[in-house]
C-alpha cells in the first residue's frame, strides 16, 4: 500500500500542532513535540471540538473548551480526560511527513489502547474477521453472549434501554461487551449495521484468558470496560 502524504516537515514548527489532510481524505492533526512528529485523530473524542485549536507545550495537549487533556507522544489520557487519543504512524522521508500504514482497529479502540504490544498480537490473533452488510441484525436482547466485536470500518448502531434512538459507534469501538462479563451470558443490547461494515469478532473466554495472564494489563482493561459501559447507561438514561 502507497503511504500517504500528511504535510512537510517545515509546515510544523517545533512545539505547534497543525491540522493536515492526508493523501486520501483523512484528517488528523500533527504535533512537533521537541523535534519528534506525532499525528493523531483531528476531533477531541469527548464532543468532537477541533484539537488543532487546543494548548499545547510541546508535551502535553490540553483541549480548549473542557480542559481534557493527554500525552501527545503516547495518546495517553491525562487528568479528567477519559479516552486516550486514536494515533497513526508517521515517517519521515526527506521534508516530508507520511501515514506509514494504518492502525488496526484494536489499537485504535479505547479498550485496548496502550496495552503490551505482545498481547495485543494475541488478541488479533483471536479476531475472526467479518464483513455484514446493511441491515445486518448482529444480536439482540437475550441473544447468548459469547463474543464482543470491534468495529473497523462502516457504521454500526448499538441499542441499550427502552429508548429507540442507539448510539452509532466509530472505528475501534467496542460493543457486545457482555462477553466480557462472566455473570452476564445473555445480551443487554442489539446491533445493527447501518453502513456496510467490517468487524473484528472475539471470543469473550479467550479474551478473558489473555488478559488473566497479563494481570497490569488485564486490570487497565476492566477499569476501561467499567467507565465505557458507566458512561453508555448514563447517557441512556438521560435520552
Amino acid at each position: 500500500m502507497p503511504k500517504a502524504m500528511v504535510c512537510r516537515v517545515a509546515d510544523v514548527p517545533e512545539n505547534t500542532l497543525k491540522e493536515c489532510e492526508a493523501e486520501g481524505g483523512l484528517k488528523l492533526v500533527v504535533a512537533n513535540a521537541g523535534g519528534e512528529f506525532v499525528a493523531f485523530q483531528a476531533m477531541c473524542p469527548h464532543q468532537d471540538v477541533p484539537l488543532c485549536e487546543g494548548l499545547f507545550d510541546g508535551q502535553t495537549l490540553t483541549c480548549h473548551m473542557h480542559l481534557w487533556q493527554w500525552d501527545v507522544k503516547s495518546g495517553a489520557p491525562q487528568g479528567i480526560a477519559e479516552a486516550p487519543l486514536q494515533r497513526y504512524p508517521l515517517v519521515r522521508e526527506g521534508d516530508a511527513l507520511y501515514l506509514s500504514g494504518q492502525p488496526s482497529a484494536l489499537d485504535v479502540g479505547e479498550l485496548f489502547s496502550g496495552l503490551d504490544s505482545a498481547l495485543l498480537e494475541k488478541l488479533v490473533g483471536l479476531a475472526k474477521r467479518e464483513t455484514h452488510p446493511a441491515g445486518t441484525r448482529l444480536y439482540g436482547k437475550g441473544d447468548p453472549a459469547d463474543d464482543f466485536y470491534v468495529l473497523d470500518s462502516g457504521r454500526v448502531e448499538f441499542q441499550i434501554g427502552r429508548d429507540p434512538a442507539g448510539f452509532m459507534l466509530k472505528k475501534g469501538e467496542i460493543f457486545g461487551w457482555a462477553a466480557l462479563l462472566e455473570s452476564h451470558p445473555q445480551r443487554i443490547a442489539s446491533a445493527r449495521v447501518i453502513e456496510d461494515a467490517v468487524l473484528l469478532r472475539i471470543n469473550g473466554k479467550q479474551a478473558l484468558a489473555l488478559l488473566e495472564s497479563d494481570p497490569r494489563s488485564g486490570y487497565l482493561t476492566m477499569r476501561r470496560l467499567a467507565g465505557l459501559i458507566a458512561r453508555f447507561f448514563v447517557v441512556a438514561g438521560a435520552k
